[in-house]
């Protein structure tokens, strides 16, 4: 065991104790299970059986409902009475949040129920509370109480659980004492487990979700370790982002997060929380997972000589400290690299792809926000001049006979074949799997302004790099890296998986200056190429471009058309940079998951609208015709809103 995985350097799963979901194995080596929730009303029966259907058809090996109340908790049984006369025998999930009656119903009908630790018992009022040890040890007393009937329940019915803790609704007792933090989302899970440890209960999932990534990869790590040193076993992980979004952004946020995890071997089952169809997740879970089918046995990587010494820490961020060459490294924002070489003669036209639009008439360049800051031509000198902030990488021949050495930069693809550089700033391929082979030294031995671009040809490439970028830690070299990250697959959908794992997984741990992602030209074009870089640095929080939606994925709880609505405010905000606003169903993670944002938009009953500044409510009961209206008004009136093009 190494922190919280069983190896940095080689890809192996977490071992786990085994969970049975009715006919399905979760845990202890079985493989990642996949699944999604409903967004059906629960009282809605043959709506909910046809949806669990098309999820099931789609892939779903488990299936989530949500049980508000004890009514929607009874009619979980004529659902499942359904589906199984119609011959689908998925193990059905009850999702419960506030009521423990609605739990203890469930339990005796379907094979696993969710309870959030957060709002199972306690309540959330925003409230700074003050507790003395025994006064603390007589809530945790209150929840043994509360909490034993449902593990009992669930024994004599076979039944499993997943406690899972939301970063947006730990609870007023667990933030008073912990914080918004890792940490106090580890303890508000451990209070629970710990008493089913008491009452020899273990078929128990965990999960950790928070639509931050870098948040939940760190509660995930600090819970499989916390697991390891209290009890010496670790249950199984079920993995997500939560208000993850739609379309492209809500795959990448997802991908990053769930990636990072499953990169290190941790992880027995996840589920994509899209602003979609269910059954639209299902895709994006299987090529997440087909990812480790065939990982084991890949080419060694160096074993890193102590785990427990690391130069960086897992359980909270730290960007690594390099020197500033040009706009790259030091304390500025990573930087995007688009690769143009395959197209043979650029054109100012080509350029729009990446963020730049040439105005003939005036003879103007427009800049957008998402506009990559180097280009690689290759052995091409552009025969027309560059937009004010474009720079361009060329290899090390051409660039010795182009003019303008100030925006003509160096390209050299062997490390140990360097010479006559440049005063400005030059790149260097360094091949991550050549670490054992002096690769460091030769870094070392190179004076000037160099910028290794790092990748690796390694099966399990971001654990190669890593191990690279731990290794130039260790020697205190000082150079900005980019990330250089290739992918083989066919389709974007695929690379764009790879890419926000990949790179996403080494972003979200401090590495990285920029990003260089190519694909094969069939798959992925300049700009989805260029709008998935900064996609991942927007989700990782590494470099902001756009407005950042936190958007739930409805359920039977959701009190207006969800996918609509996003659609709706993502029309009139999505110039508005930098600026987060959260588009929640219900109340349930409402208010805590958009304390991270600066505005939300909640359903607080059937048409109505209440609307929040950070934690604070702003206007309730609004008319949802007019809401979206408000919300602008709202962003207006604190200063943050600016007319779009």
């Amino acid at each position: 065991m190494q922190l919280y995985c069983p190896s940095l350097t080689k890809y192996e799963r977490l071992a786990t104790l085994e969970v049975k979901v009715g006919d399905l194995t979760i845990g202890n080596y079985h493989p990642i299970r996949i699944q999604t929730m409903t967004t059906t009303d629960t009282m809605d029966t043959m709506g909910t059986v046809e949806q669990s259907i098309r999820c099931i058809e789609a892939g779903a090996e488990l299936v989530r409902i949500t049980a508000p109340s004890i009514k929607e908790a009874h009619n979980l049984l004529p659902i499942k009475n359904e589906l199984r006369k119609r011959g689908y025998t998925t193990p059905l999930v009850a999702d419960i949040h506030f009521t423990p009656n609605a739990a203890e119903v469930a339990a005796r009908i379907v094979e696993k129920v969710r309870i959030n630790p957060g709002n199972y018992i306690d309540k959330k009022k925003f409230e700074l509370l003050e507790y003395t040890d025994a006064e603390y040890q007589e809530e945790i007393d209150r929840i043994r109480d509360r909490f034993t009937p449902l593990v009992n329940i669930c024994k004599e019915h076979g039944t499993a659980m997943r406690i899972g803790t939301n970063h947006g609704s730990l609870s007023d007792r667990i933030m008073s004492r912990y914080g918004d933090t890792a940490n106090g989302m580890v303890e508000s899970a451990m209070e629970f487990l710990r008493i089913a440890e008491d009452l020899h209960f273990r078929n128990i999932v965990l999960s950790m979700k928070s639509s931050n990534p870098q948040v939940m990869v760190q509660a995930y790590r600090l819970l499989v370790s916390t697991m390891q040193q209290e009890l010496g076993h670790c249950y199984p992980l079920h993995l997500g982002v939560t208000e993850a979004g739609d379309g492209e952004d809500g795959r990448i946020k997802s991908a990053a997060g769930i990636g990072t995890l499953l990169e290190d071997g941790v992880g027995d089952t996840i589920r994509v929380s899209l602003t979609e169809d269910p059954e639209f997740e299902l895709p994006v879970c299987r090529d997440l997972v087909r990812r480790y089918t065939q990982r084991a046995g890949h080419a060694p990587i160096a074993p890193v000589a102590d785990p427990e010494k690391l130069p960086y820490s897992p359980f909270q961020f730290t960007k690594r400290t390099s020197i500033a060459i040009g706009n790259i490294g030091g304390k500025q924002v990573p930087v995007v690299v688009a690769d143009l070489r395959h197209i043979p003669a650029i054109t100012p036209a080509h350029l729009e792809s990446i963020g730049y639009h040439y105005d003939e008439a005036t003879d103007k360049w427009n800049i957008g926000d998402a506009a990559a800051d180097y280009l690689f031509t290759g052995r091409q000198v552009l025969p027309f001049a560059l937009p004010g902030t474009l720079q361009v990488i060329v290899d090390q021949e051409t660039w010795q006979h182009a003019e303008d050495k100030s925006k003509y930069h160096p390209y050299f693809s062997d490390i140990n074949s360097v010479s006559g550089i440049s005063d400005v700033v030059n790149f260097v391929q360094v091949d991550a799997e050549q670490l054992g082979n002096g690769v460091l030294d030769a870094l070392a031995q190179l004076k000037g302004n160099v910028v290794p671009v790092v990748a690796s040809g390694n099966a399990h490439a971001m654990a190669s790099v890593r191990r690279l970028l731990v290794g130039m830690m260790e020697q205190k070299l000082p150079h900005p890296v980019i990330l250089q990250c290739n992918s083989a697959h066919q389709n974007a959908d695929e690379d764009l998986i790879h890419f926000a794992t990949e790179t996403g997984a080494l972003l979200l741990d401090g590495f990285g200056d920029g990003l260089w992602l190519t694909a094969a030209e069939k798959s992925s074009s300049p700009a989805t190429l260029n709008n998935v870089a900064f996609g991942i640095l927007q989700a990782t929080r590494s470099r902001i471009s756009k407005t950042e939606y936190i958007s739930c994925p409805s359920c039977g709880r959701t009190l207006f058309d969800l996918q609509e609505t996003t659609a709706r405010i993502r029309a009139v905000t999505n110039h508005l940079k930098g600026v987060k606003i959260a588009i929640m169903g219900c109340i349930v993670n409402g208010p805590g998951e958009m304390a991270d944002a600066d505005f939300g938009y909640v359903g607080s009953g059937v048409g109505k609208i209440t609307l929040y500044r950070g934690k604070e409510v702003v206007k309730r009961g609004l008319s949802s015709d007019v809401a979206v209206t408000e919300l602008i008004n709202l962003i207006r009136d604190n200063g943050m809103w600016v007319d779009g093009k």
